[in-house]
């Protein structure tokens, strides 16, 4: 049975050539660096006329297609269109999303610029590995093209990996970067799967359904279809809406690529040849050195290299960047003359103990805020031994950080103790709610929501007061109070409607602790399904 076949290469893993490479992601944080004092400009385009052998079938220089003689595409727009390899999807749906596609030329001239530093490269890569290219259009139904986006689910990147999958699939995820958003690495993680997906089902409508709803959910769709004695097509599955529409979104797509003039789309120019350059990383630097260095803004860098967290290229982990093809060359010669003082203004440090974001500042001499923004620490959150983080690296320090910090660095939270205190408000004319939230340095919606009031209340003289403190807090405030301070009481039992409201602290955790993701759903063979939105 078809079924049987199936679940027998569910572990098959269709293995492509293809070299994985790491990029970069939002914006620097880091200091300001000096450029080369006499850099080099930026000259003309000097791409090549067509595909980089030995990949490309173009004869370079030729212009001509293959040994047939047939003259090479005007554009990647043309090239895609040759190489259409999927059987057309015909019905209703196709025409829904043809229609609302089209009515949006807006929306499909952003998405269509945005994919022009994509889409070359996963031509190619479609084209080496003799697959269809309309899978170069996917990224417009997954992402829109871009490589920052991320879902409800938590799939990330222009390919929408989910965490488990990912990691399948040899995506680094760590405290640094996320390969899930790499131009390279994620392109041939995709294809990877995508060419995986056909071998086990044979028809790549049912490849398609599998990425967006996972291989055993369509696996076990199909068995149900045959004990019935129904048709196992894509079209004959019960499957849920979205990946009922995937498909018929695809094939709109392609349609409006195949003919724009008819669905009154302009798509962009994009030249058939390549956009980037892959540039070796030997040294931690700076992203805003590299940019400098290259000539370009490091908004243009971080779409290229999307994957990266933090300010500072790890050369250990990240051997490889990307760069506008004629900037590398930019990028090389003046690397070459840079004199002016370290490459890297940031390092990393793993924490010897567990300790609170204000202790790890004082020992990295920097502020609390700095510390926290730099590596997203939350709230009432202290950092736990083992963690990652990248502090200022001192003008002394030599040593690059280690491949196995670059590739593995986490970072961990705990939440910071917390205890219930109880005291009786001794001051006849009272206090108000902010006055006593600035007195424990806790902000003053905090102490309204402990107590049940509002946050321009004022507590009356002899009236209980609920504060939920950290033990460094509650062992030196209370016990060092001024005659004029409120008078300590041993915590009361509480109200049932007290008593009903668990530790803000654990729900403050809870809310800033960063997600565990859930495993993707396990196919038979093994493969995490992609997501389930």
């Amino acid at each position: 049975m078809r079924f049987l076949k199936i679940l027998g290469l569910v572990s098959v893993v269709w293995l492509a050539g293809c070299a994985t490479n790491s990029t970069t992601p939002e914006e620097a944080t880091g200091k300001p660096l000096t450029t080369p004092s006499t850099p080099i400009k930026q000259t003309s385009p000097s791409y090549p006329s067509g595909p980089l052998s030995p990949i490309s079938k173009y004869e370079l220089g030729s212009g001509t297609y293959g040994v047939t003689g047939i003259k090479a595409p005007s554009d990647l727009w043309d090239r895609i269109r040759r190489g259409f390899n999927m059987p057309d999807l015909q019905n209703d749906l196709v025409q829904d999303r043809e229609q609302w596609y089209s009515s949006r030329p807006d929306y499909i001239q952003r998405m269509t610029e945005r994919s022009s530093k994509y889409l070359f490269h996963i031509v190619e890569e479609l084209e080496r590995r003799g697959m269809p290219t309309e899978l170069a259009l996917l990224p417009y139904i997954e992402s829109a093209f871009n490589p920052q986006a991320v879902s409800t689910a938590k799939a990330a990147g222009m390919w929408q990996f989910m965490p488990a999958t990912g990691t399948y699939f040899d995506l680094k995820q760590n405290a640094f970067r996320d390969d899930r958003r790499d131009v390279l690495a994620s392109t041939r993680a995709a294809l990877d799967y995508l060419q995986k997906l056909y071998g086990m089902f044979g028809d790549w409508h049912l490849a398609l359904a599998a990425y967006n709803w996972g291989e055993g959910s369509v696996a076990r769709a199909i068995a149900r279809n045959e004990k019935l004695g129904l048709g196992t097509s894509y079209e004959e599955l019960n499957m849920p809406a979205e990946t009922r529409m995937y498909v018929p979104k695809l094939q709109a797509v392609k349609n409006i690529v195949a003919n724009p003039i008819k669905f009154n789309s302009d798509l962009p120019l994009i030249e058939n040849h390549p956009y980037f350059q892959t540039v070796d990383v030997t040294r931690d630097m700076d992203v805003a050195l590299v940019a400098s260095l290259a000539g370009i803004r490091e908004e243009d860098f971080r779409a290229l290299n999307p994957s990266l967290h933090k300010p500072v290229i790890l050369a250990a982990g990240m051997p490889r960047i990307l760069l506008p093809w004629d900037n590398a060359q930019v990028f090389r010669k003046n690397l070459e003359a840079y004199n002016d003082g370290q490459y890297a203004s940031w390092t990393v440090w793993s924490v010897p103990n567990t300790m609170t974001v204000a202790n790890a500042a004082q020992r990295m001499g920097i502020s609390e805020a700095d510390l926290r923004k730099l590596n997203g620490i939350p709230p009432r959150m202290m950092i736990k031994a083992g963690s990652a983080l990248m502090v200022p690296r001192s003008a002394t320090t030599q040593q690059d950080v280690s491949s196995q910090l670059a590739d593995n660095g986490q970072i961990a939270f705990t939440p910071e103790i917390v205890n219930r205190r109880t005291f009786v408000h001794a001051q006849k004319r009272g206090e108000t709610v902010a006055a006593i939230a600035q007195r424990y340095k806790v902000s003053a919606s905090d102490v309204a929501d402990w107590n049940d009031v509002k946050t321009s209340s004022r507590f009356k003289g002899g009236e209980r007061v609920t504060m939920y403190l950290p033990v460094r807090l509650s062992t030196t405030s209370f016990a060092a109070q001024s005659p004029h301070q409120p008078k300590v009481a041993a915590a009361a039992k509480g109200s049932a409607s007290r008593s009903a409201r668990a530790a803000p602290a654990k729900a403050a955790a809870a809310k800033a602790a960063p997600a565990k993701s859930k495993p993707a759903a396990q196919s038979k063979g093994g493969t995490p399904a992609k997501r389930k939105h």
